[in-house]
């Protein structure tokens, strides 16, 4: 057993706290992971405010690297010294979407079975299973992906959650290519993420929509050929058009992403999108959205896929390393998503930034 500080949210809608936690020593299966950096998600802040359960206290952050220190019995995919990325899914191997060689869709990923705790013995639910706002923290060691350990830290992070499924939503999902066209609406983290992944993938144009301007310079500067400002435009009339100029008869873009998660985007998405086009929902979100009301005869007659991304349908063991790779010769710019680095005491300050739009990402450096 260890002590550790760490970043933890103890009730629904109050400040989180540094607290001294309880990391136990690596049980079969497990390792524990001493955290160099971890991005400030706004998937924490959900948690903080009780948007996805109520399981208090967290152990909040989830988007980080680190180096292996110790793991379990059974445990041959790292070791320790290993830099790594954690993720949220360590695959099973035994389910059907696993046998069927799908194990990007597994249907039970699985996290650390001991946890970790206050001084006083409370449970602690750990963000994503991960809990990565501490200076060591305990997974299963399938959620650690062994990659490059000249990447910096502070950028191979972020590939842990916003930045994959944004560059996923487009890449895996969409199925973006060359020839093809993507508008991504929302240009938050992982909004410029998609932006970017549709750019890697070969796509044009690559429109970005939102209505905030530093977010579409933000987008531009990932590679966006085209910028629309949905406070001043029609963002549909928009992108029909440009895509039009692109290619002749085209009443719409072949794949568009919505990283909003409202239901008045995802409709601009749903008619922005070319005939037999797809429509790719990786935006979270509420409990208490609907999809917006629309003819069944517009959902018939466009024809192409409705589809949701969970984490960019990715696969952190063949995903991450391809991505470090393309970072490291320069061809994926993940620097540009790292804001600012901040200390483990100034996350609640980086809530506060991230509601106010001034930040991509804010990191944790240990």
């Amino acid at each position: 057993m260890q002590q550790v500080k760490a970043v933890v949210a103890k009730a629904m809608g109050e400040p989180v706290s540094i607290e001294t936690i309880n990391v136990p020593e690596p049980g079969p299966g497990e390792a524990v992971v001493k955290i160099q950096a971890c991005g400030v998600c706004h998937t924490d802040l959900h948690y903080r405010e009780g948007g996805i359960n109520d399981e208090f206290p967290f152990l909040l952050g989830h988007e980080a690297s680190g180096i292996v220190e110790a793991v379990g019995d059974g445990v041959t995919d790292v070791e320790p010294g290993d830099f790594v990325i954690l993720n949220w899914r360590a695959v099973c191997g035994e389910c059907r979407a696993c046998k069927r060689g799908e194990p990007q869709y597994c249907f039970a990923t699985h996290n650390a079975k001991q946890k970790m705790t206050l001084e006083d013995g409370t449970e602690l639910s750990p963000a994503l299973g991960i809990g990565a706002f501490a200076e060591k923290t305990l997974v299963a060691a399938g959620q650690c992906t062994k990659v490059d350990p000249k990447a910096r830290p502070a950028a191979a992070g972020l590939l842990g959650c916003g930045v994959m499924a944004g560059l996923g939503a487009a890449i895996n999902t969409g199925g973006a290519t060359r020839g093809r066209s993507v508008a991504v609406i929302g240009c938050g983290g992982v909004g410029v993420a998609a932006v970017a992944g549709a750019v890697l993938s070969g796509a044009s144009p690559v429109i970005a929509v939102d209505i905030d301007p530093r977010k579409l310079d933000a987008a531009k500067n990932a590679g966006a050929t085209h910028t629309v400002d949905s406070s001043q435009a029609d963002p549909v009339e928009q992108i029909k058009q440009i895509c039009a100029e692109v290619y002749p008869g085209a009443e719409g873009a072949d794949i568009v992403v919505e990283a909003v998660g409202r239901p008045e985007t995802w409709k601009q998405a749903f008619y922005a999108r070319d005939l037999a086009g797809t429509v790719v929902l990786v935006g979270v979100p509420t409990p208490d959205m609907k999809l917006p009301e629309l003819p069944l005869i517009d959902v018939f007659g466009r024809g192409g896929a409705l589809k949701s991304s969970w984490y960019g349908d990715c696969l952190p063991s063949r995903d991450f390393p391809m991505l470090i790779d393309l970072y490291q010769r320069g061809r994926l710019d993940l620097d540009a998503f790292v804001s600012e680095e901040i200390g483990l005491d100034e996350v609640e300050q980086a809530f506060a930034k991230m509601h106010d739009g001034n930040v991509l990402r804010s990191v944790v450096v240990f």
